[in-house]
């Protein structure tokens, strides 16, 4: 970084009174910071790095103090990246602002075979550090793994379950895919028995199923592993805590089970029940009726989250979720993107695969193409359904996709309709304190001291707690 690119940089700090994710402010003015380890960590584990600003103090005053010593705070930061495991490469730049000496270490993103960087001096577990907003976490003990099974490429797919018979495969689905690994595999279609034929395709170790196999071809995985499974959700508003007029919590709520093939057709008839259609009449005159999410993508999305979750011990007891909203749906799985892949180079280059041997079984199904297009397919969907582009996100060792529909408005408060009226209508939905107050736009007093309590007493609305009446859950109803 250039000096007066560092000068910038902190006057628009001190004018932004503000930290985020990849600048850490340290004072140093009465001596060297306690530790710096942590941030080394963090930034060093996420791809675009950070900048240690020394010389500003943080919130609330975001002032510049100036370092106690340039010199020594020099010496110190580069005698804290050497204690990294691998060690910290940092840039080391001064300037002076306001007869003040301040400095600043850039900290690059390492790559990610080499990560997690950490302080040697408490090891990898304790010493790995996540940037989360403007402050550093620990590592959890999965998102530490999650780096070193992409470096040693292990296979969590391919782990042998000694306790599951293969009996109860389904017999008719593993016949089709002997056919078609004959078929389309040349070399294995002669002279190569069928036990042969699944331990090479990765279905069977030493005569015992592998967890790609079970989940491919088990009549009912969810036997030896209840969680991996799907749960799917329809709430009735726009926040998990919504409930509806009849004080349900889901308009609907299920536990998809069974084979990855079986769950991915359930899952994609779950979204298309609860789905709202809107009717088109186009520029011909005819009549065109389109779900609220392009089926084609929904499957895809869910598709995705069955093949590339992560299926180590670390997340076999958490479920892919499907959760839909009034104005939107998500698609959550464990694992969060695998290998050198970013958020932004999704669907533009080829990322590595998680499940290898799973994604082939899948193939040679006629499930998945495994040629890298879900993500495009996804894209081009939403885009020729004139719908927002989906929103991918990767956090805390999760993937998630949500996609918005265009059939849902907040309601609006129209100057022209008696208030009390349009109250008793945004309440078709059970609505807390806080979602009232932002609909009138007026005081919390005045909205629910006058025309909340005037409908409740006139019974045009009810409290779904009536009983606790000041309970933070309580919420208001139309009769």
């Amino acid at each position: 970084m250039q000096e007066e690119a560092l000068k910038k940089l902190v006057l628009d700090i001190c004018r932004q009174k503000t930290e985020c994710q990849n600048i850490e402010l340290k004072a140093a003015r009465g001596g060297f910071p306690g530790r710096i380890f942590d941030t080394l960590s963090s930034f060093s584990n996420q791809d675009e790095g950070g900048i240690i600003l020394f010389g500003i103090t943080d919130k609330p005053n975001y002032e510049i103090v100036g370092v106690y010593d340039a010199e020594d705070v020099q010496k110190k930061i580069m005698e804290s990246c050497s204690q990294m495991e691998p060690k910290v490469r940092a840039l080391i730049t001064f300037c002076e602002i306001e007869g003040k000496m301040l400095a600043a270490a850039e900290i690059p993103g390492v790559e990610v075979t080499r990560r997690p960087v950490f302080y040697s001096g408490v090891g990898r577990l304790k010493g790995s550090y996540v940037r989360v907003g403007d402050a550093d976490e620990p590592m959890s003990e999965y998102e530490v793994y999650s780096y070193e099974a992409f470096r040693k490429r292990i296979r969590d797919d391919l782990r042998s379950v000694d306790r599951v018979n293969r009996r109860l495969f389904d017999q008719d689905r593993l016949a089709s895919y002997l056919q078609a690994v004959k078929r389309e595999r040349k070399n294995l279609a002669d002279h190569v028995s069928d036990e042969d034929i699944l331990e090479l395709m990765g279905v069977t170790f030493d005569n015992v199923p592998t967890l790609a196999g079970i989940m491919t071809f088990s009549r009912y995985p969810q036997a030896h592993f209840p969680q991996l499974c799907i749960t799917a959700v329809v709430v009735p508003g726009t926040d998990i805590a919504d409930i509806g007029a009849e004080e349900e919590r889901f308009l609907d709520n299920q536990r998809i089970t069974g084979a990855i093939p079986d769950m991915l057709e359930e899952a994609v008839e779950f979204v298309r029940r609860n789905s709202r259609t809107k009717t088109i009449i186009g520029e011909d005159g005819q009549r065109r009726d389109r779900t609220e999410y392009p089926m084609k993508a929904v499957r895809e999305a869910i598709l995705n989250a069955l093949v590339h979750r992560d299926y180590s011990i670390h997340t076999e007891n958490v479920p892919i979720r499907i959760e839909m909203y009034r104005d939107r749906m998500e698609i959550t799985n464990s694992g969060g993107l695998y290998g050198s892949v970013s958020i932004k180079s999704l669907g533009r280059v080829r990322p590595d695969t998680r499940n290898a041997a799973l994604a082939n079984m899948l193939e040679l199904l006629r499930i998945t193409e495994n040629r890298y297009s879900g993500i495009p397919t996804i894209l081009k969907e939403f885009r020729d359904a004139g719908l927002p582009a989906p929103e991918f996100s990767a956090r805390r060792g999760e993937f998630k996709v949500v996609f918005r529909n265009n059939m849902y408005e907040p309601p609006r408060l129209d100057a022209k309709v008696n208030i009390s009226d349009a109250i008793v209508e945004f309440c078709t939905v059970p609505r807390s304190r806080a979602e009232l107050t932002a609909f009138t736009r007026m005081s919390r007093y005045y909205t629910m001291s006058v025309l909340v309590q005037s409908l409740l007493e006139s019974e045009r609305l009810r409290m779904t707690l009536p009983e606790k009446p000041k309970s933070s859950k309580q919420r208001y109803v139309k009769v």
